[in-house]
């Protein structure tokens, strides 16, 4: 088999960037060992949703606006690879492009970042709480309403800086980016899975290819993790089902019962917190169990809340 020089795709946050070069490494050891004659290249890519940063994500509106350029420059062939967070992904993907693993899944918990290491349920009445996340803030103010939860934009470095300069006593960011960059040392509180639902695949990586590119599929497979595929199949089954984004309240969570047996629980809240449906069921198949989990939402009034939520 030649040489071939693999670029790979990303945003240029240094998030995205630490766990772009993470990806590469891990991919660089597969084609070490399988003698696959790769070699790979980063291309920084600016997309929509890091060019506007003044205004919250739900505002800005579309799906997949930490995206969109990223698969376009892979139509154009100008990468091969597009590494993206997972809850950043568009349920539906464009034509001619797949997603060709999802690697082992880190922490899919949301924590707390605190100015004086307070826990979540230790916060002072009336604290002032940082979060980019209508699925955040939602569950958040139905377990404490007297929190004011603000939105707060930006890299996760400039969100914990502004913990400091804007006033804030608590942000909310993901466990899995803090892991990522090696920073856990920053964070006061795990906030519980059964507190906070995650947003759907957060703490997966989704690594995208062309549907066409039998040379990447193929590298891809040796990397993809079939548990973590599985609970993340099962997770955006159920927001493409609700016709969701990542702008919206809607957060999902699957785990692995033993080796086939998938347990999934979703939840849709009304912004203001004062409405937080949740249901959960078991299954084999991931996206019917996606579905079906949907449907018991549905049944339920989700529907009505999502569509007030878009206006």
């Amino acid at each position: 088999m030649g040489s071939r020089t693999i670029i790979v795709g990303t945003r240029q946050s240094a998030l995205a960037l630490t766990q772009t070069g993470q990806v590469i490494d891990a991919l660089q050891n597969i084609n070490d060992r399988h003698q696959l004659g790769l070699s790979f290249e980063i291309r920084k890519i600016v997309t929509k949703g890091d060019r506007i940063l003044d205004v919250t994500l739900s505002k800005v509106g579309g799906k997949g606006l930490f995206v969109k350029e990223i698969e376009q420059a892979l139509l154009d062939r100008e990468i091969d690879i597009a590494v993206h967070s997972m809850k950043d992904m568009p349920h539906e993907l464009q034509d001619g492009l797949m997603n060709g693993a999802v690697p082992v899944r880190v922490d899919p918990r949301d924590c707390l970042v605190t100015r004086n290491g307070l826990g979540f349920y230790d916060l002072p009445h009336g604290a002032k709480v940082g979060t980019s996340s209508l699925r955040r803030s939602c569950q958040l103010k139905h377990a404490r309403p007297d929190l004011q939860l603000e939105w707060i934009r930006g890299n996760i470095d400039s969100r914990i800086r502004k913990l400091e300069t804007e006033g804030f006593d608590a942000i909310v960011l993901a466990a899995a980016g803090l892991t990522r960059m090696g920073w856990t040392d920053k964070i006061s509180d795990y906030i519980p899975v059964e507190l906070c639902i995650p947003a759907v695949g957060q703490g997966a990586l989704g690594i995208e290819c062309r549907e066409e590119d039998d040379a990447v599929r193929h590298l891809l497979s040796l990397y993809n993790d079939p548990l973590s595929a599985r609970t993340v199949a099962a997770e955006r089954s159920f927001l493409g089902t609700l016709n969701g984004g990542c702008q919206v309240p809607i957060g999902a969570y699957a785990v692995m019962k033993d080796e086939h047996m998938i347990e999934l629980i979703g939840t849709v809240g009304t912004p203001d917190g004062k409405v937080l449906l949740k249901e959960a069921a078991s299954g084999t198949d991931p996206v019917a169990l996606g579905v079906k989990v949907a449907e018991l939402l549905c049944e339920r009034g989700a529907e009505e809340i999502l569509a007030q939520v878009r206006g």
